[in-house]
Formats: structure tokens, C-alpha cells, sequence
């Protein structure tokens, strides 16, 4: 008991020291916040719903050689993160720490970024989960007219106000989910496993051209001869799945012994993301019969082997219990943007920041803030309906808001930063840095083009906004974090 007092004394001393005060209530455990971060990631949200998006590419190699390949990346950057966030445990995450290591310009710049992926992922999620009831409940027949505004409306609200309950409530739905998300894997690997006919595990580094397909209007991707160019363009499955893991960071505030549990949080949830949905989708892919057929099937390509592999008896089961995973995931990502926004309000950086840094005193969440990111996420929609752009605009600007603390970090490491957290690479972390990095811009020119070019334009219109933001009013009245790093290291 005295040692979990002593912990929580070190934490509130921490946040103390950064120059500010616990207005959140400290309720998660290192689980809890592992599993923030897992349920965001969720491999039965991304892995499922972006199923098409790799196979429809290079067909099985885009699980056997893509997955694993970009799970390394995001291990990468998951290991900077983990770093910084160890040093500088707070709410604020990406953008606390870009403002420390880099000026409050740069912190300015990624809370945007960071703040408008995460909102864009949490519209993503809610659209996926929809156009998963689409493929299994109506077989691809999409009602049509606003039933998806009205359908992701009513998903985003009612995940906002449970939200609005309060952190212990959360916190034990969000442990729930990240065990309710391996158990479903399990089920449905097994499933697969049991009642389909795998092949042999060879298969899964068999390359096909299948861009063109589905034939007409609704092609995943362009045709294209360049084997090459399609390989990257899968990398995107596993790329728009194993992200939100900023999410551990932005509960810091919330969570017990912060400064080890946020990082092993971080690392913990990509990890076993990136394992359970590398085995989960590679026996997919083993069990299909024809693999043209499954690829004609577009989004409907995961829902396609299930139907075909497993009884109808089992298939509502299973249907059921990943869309409740599904609304789990968009839960958690509401739990994460609410944070972003509250610490980077309480910091003075948007507009009415005195409204959204307001905490209620009885539950301890910041409800304007949670209601707020709600609605933008469902106005967002109203713009790219499509669920390709609306994912793609989502993990540019959250790798983005990624990227740039990590290489602050880089050039502020061992020089201006010198005072790690406990959980610390120490030499690995410039290596990792650059991996991170060049990824990172990889991942930018990739996830751009078509026939998500208009993911490019929201990025690039969202720069030039703010530039035009940052020089003409935030340059001039943004205060930035109340303690900067060089009074930190001076303690």
C-alpha cells in the first residue's frame, strides 16, 4: 500500500515539476494502459476492414512479407516514443514533447497534427465498423443515402458518452476490451484453422497482381505492372492498422508509476498487434480457394473468407463479438483525442482553449473536450465519405505527428536532453530515430496516391492553414508549455 502511495507522489511530483497540477484522475494501471492503446490498434478493427487494401495488391504476400515488415517499422518508432515518453510523462504526449525538444513552434505544429490524425482515425474506426455491418449484415448491399452519417453518428455519440462517465469506468471497459480483442483473434483463428482447408504456410510469400480489381469503378488500386510499386502500396494494411499507440502517452496523466508503465504501454501493444494479427491474417490467407475471387471482392474480401470457411451457425457469433471490438476501438481513440486536446487547451493552443481544458470536477474528464473531437470526427465524414482517404489522411498525419518529436529528439539527444526516464535504448535510440524517420516519409509519398490523392490534399491544405495560423496569431500569442527543458534538466 505505502509503495502504491509512493508511486502516486512520484507521479503527481513529476507533472508537478513540468508545471502543472493532477486534474485527471489517476486510475489506470500499466494494463489499462497497455490496452488503451491495444484496443486503438485492434487488429479486428484495421486488420479486418483494411483487409483489402493489401491483398488487393499482391495478393498473399502482402500478409506473409508486408505485415511482419511494417510491424518492424512501427516497433521503430514505438521504441523512440517510449523513450521520450518516459522522460516526460504528460497528457500531452507527441506535442508536450515536441514542444520541449524543439520549441513551442514545433510542439504547435505537431498538437495539429497529432490532434487532427487522431480525430480522423477516430472517423475512420466508426466509418470501418460501418462498412463491416455493410459486408456482413447487408452482404455488400450498402443501403445508401445518409444511413452511413446517420450509422457513424450514432456510433461516435454514444462512445462519447460513456466517456463522459468517468475514468474508472473506462479504464475497466478498456482492460475488458484488451482482453475481449485476443480472445475474439483466438476464436476466429480457430475457427479458420478448424473448419477451412490451409495450405501450405509457403503460399504466404506468393506475390499476384491483382490491382484492377474489383473490375470498374471500385478497384482497390489502379492497374499497374510494377509488382514493386504494389508490394509498397500493401505495406499500408498493416501501416493504417498499428497506429493510436500514442494513445498510452496521452493517458499518462491517468495512469499509475507513469514514467514505466506509458513505455512498456507503447511497446507492449504494438507488439502483440503486430504478432496476433500476423498469425490471425496469414491463416486467412491460407484458406482461401481462389485468390482472384476473394480480391473481386474488394471490401468485402475478409468477410468473403469467413463465409466461405466457416459455418453460418458460428459466423453471427463471430460477426457479433468484432463489431463490439470494432466499437471498443473507436471508445478507446475517443478516451486518446480527448486527452491530446485537453493538455494541449490547458497550454493555451486552440481556439476557446479556457472551454475545452475544462475538467468536471466530479468525474474527472475533460467533457468539452470529449464532446468537441465527437462531432469534428462525424463532420470530418461529411468530407471524405470514402474509407480508403478518410484512413490514409488519418496515418500521415498521426506518422507525421510521430516522427517529428522523434527527430527533436534526435538532434536534441545528448545535448540539450540529457536526463532520461527509466526506460531508456541508450545507444539503440539514434538508429531507431533514422529508421523512424525515413519510414516515416516513405510512408507519406505511399499513402498519397491514388486512388487516395485526396488524402494529399487534406495534408498539404492542413500545412499550408497552419502556417498561415502559426505566423499570423499562434507565434505571437501561444505561450507554450510552462516549463521548458532547459529548466527540467537543471533540476
Amino acid at each position: 500500500m505505502n509503495n502504491s502511495n509512493d508511486k502516486a507522489t512520484s507521479d503527481e511530483s513529476t507533472l508537478s515539476r513540468m508545471g502543472y497540477t493532477q486534474e485527471l484522475h489517476r486510475g489506470f494501471s500499466g494494463f489499462s494502459n497497455y490496452a488503451l492503446s491495444f484496443s486503438i490498434i485492434c487488429i479486428l478493427a484495421g486488420g479486418i476492414t483494411s483487409f483489402h487494401l493489401g491483398f488487393c495488391a499482391v495478393g498473399p504476400a502482402a500478409i506473409g512479407l508486408g505485415w511482419p515488415l511494417a510491424v518492424l517499422f512501427s516497433l521503430c518508432v514505438a521504441a523512440t516514443m517510449a523513450q521520450i515518453a518516459s522522460a516526460f510523462p504528460t497528457a500531452g504526449g507527441l506535442y508536450h514533447w515536441a514542444a520541449l525538444l524543439g520549441g513551442r513552434g514545433m510542439g504547435w505544429f505537431t498538437a495539429w497534427f497529432n490532434l487532427a490524425g487522431l480525430v480522423t482515425a477516430l472517423a475512420a474506426i466508426n466509418v470501418g465498423t460501418w462498412r463491416f455491418v455493410v459486408s456482413g449484415i447487408f452482404e455488400g448491399n450498402d443501403p445508401g443515402g445518409s444511413s452511413q452519417i446517420i450509422a457513424v453518428s450514432l456510433i461516435t455519440i454514444s462512445q462519447a458518452i460513456i466517456n463522459l462517465l468517468g475514468t474508472r469506468i473506462v479504464g475497466l471497459i478498456t482492460s475488458f476490451s484488451g482482453w475481449w480483442i485476443l480472445v475474439v483473434s483466438f476464436a476466429l483463428f480457430a475457427s479458420l484453422l478448424y473448419f477451412g482447408s490451409p495450405q501450405s504456410p509457403i503460399h504466404l510469400f506468393d506475390f499476384q497482381n491483382h490491382s484492377g480489381l474489383p473490375e470498374g469503378d471500385a478497384a482497390v488500386w489502379p492497374v499497374t505492372e510494377s509488382m514493386a510499386w504494389l508490394f509498397l502500396l500493401a505495406l499500408l494494411l498493416p501501416a493504417y492498422t498499428i497506429t493510436g499507440f500514442d494513445a498510452s502517452a496521452n493517458a499518462s496523466e491517468e495512469t499509475h508509476d507513469a514514467a514505466r508503465n506509458v513505455p512498456r504501454g507503447i511497446i507492449q501493444a504494438v507488439l502483440i498487434s503486430g504478432v496476433a494479427g500476423w498469425i490471425l491474417l496469414s491463416v486467412a490467407v491460407l484458406v482461401i480457394d481462389d485468390n482472384r475471387a476473394i480480391a473481386c471482392q474488394g471490401e468485402r474480401a475478409f468477410v468473403q473468407i469467413m463465409e466461405e470457411n466457416i459455418p453460418h451457425w458460428l459466423q453471427d457469433p463471430l460477426f457479433a463479438s468484432i463489431l463490439l471490438a470494432q466499437y471498443l476501438c473507436g471508445l478507446a481513440t475517443v478516451t486518446s483525442v480527448s486527452r491530446m486536446t485537453f493538455a494541449f487547451a490547458r497550454d493555451g493552443g486552440l481556439p476557446a482553449s479556457k472551454w475545452l481544458r475544462h475538467v468536471n470536477p466530479k468525474t474527472q474528464i475533460p467533457t468539452i473536450a470529449v464532446c468537441s473531437v465527437s462531432i469534428t470526427a462525424i463532420l470530418f465524414t461529411l468530407y471524405a465519405e470514402v474509407y480508403a482517404t478518410i484512413a490514409a489522411a488519418c496515418t500521415i498525419l498521426l506518422y507525421l505527428a510521430y516522427v517529428l518529436p522523434t527527430f527533436l529528439g534526435l538532434l536534441a539527444y545528448g545535448r540539450t536532453w540529457k536526463k532520461m526516464g527509466p526506460w531508456n535504448l541508450g545507444i539503440w535510440f539514434r538508429p531507431l530515430a533514422l529508421l523512424s524517420i525515413f519510414g516515416s516519409i516513405g510512408l507519406l509519398v505511399i499513402g498519397t496516391q491514388p486512388p487516395s490523392e485526396k488524402a494529399g490534399y487534406v495534408v498539404l491544405a492542413f500545412t499550408v492553414v497552419l502556417l498561415v495560423g502559426w505566423f499570423s496569431w499562434a507565434k505571437w500569442r501561444f505561450p507554450g508549455p510552462p516549463v521548458d527543458l532547459k529548466e527540467l534538466q537543471g533540476d
